[in-house]
């Protein structure tokens, strides 16, 4: 039987890497990744329509891996710091070595590899 020493912190943890799960959520923190943005430059830098992107940044939002910064009539997005930017930076890494057998994983669900 598997113990875990602190299930709430693996608990949290796991949240934590459901917000950078899903597709369109890991796009827009790609896009934050070179400078901060607007909903209109992310919608366009994605390709979500705008209520979909607007969804996906309160949720990044509300769990803190994005900051907004509101500007006149428009709000900027950026990302919340130098560590969200390193885990994103840290996973490329951990990609480049361990790509195939991810891709090859079908306890996951449905894979797609991008080219």
């Amino acid at each position: 039987m598997l113990t875990v020493a602190n299930p709430a912190a693996v608990a949290l943890r796991a949240k934590l890497f459901r917000g950078f799960a899903d597709p369109s959520r890991l796009a827009i923190l790609d896009a934050l990744g070179d400078r901060p943005r607007t909903v209109g430059e992310l919608v366009e830098a994605v390709g979500l329509s705008q209520s979909n992107t607007s969804n996906h940044l309160a949720c990044l939002l509300e769990c803190g891996l994005v900051v907004r910064e509101q500007r006149g009539k428009f709000a900027v997005y950026a990302l919340a710091g130098e560590r969200v930017v390193a885990l994103l930076a840290l996973a490329d890494g951990v990609l480049a070595d361990f790509a195939d057998g991810i891709y090859a994983c079908t306890r996951y669900g449905a894979s797609e590899r991008s080219a």
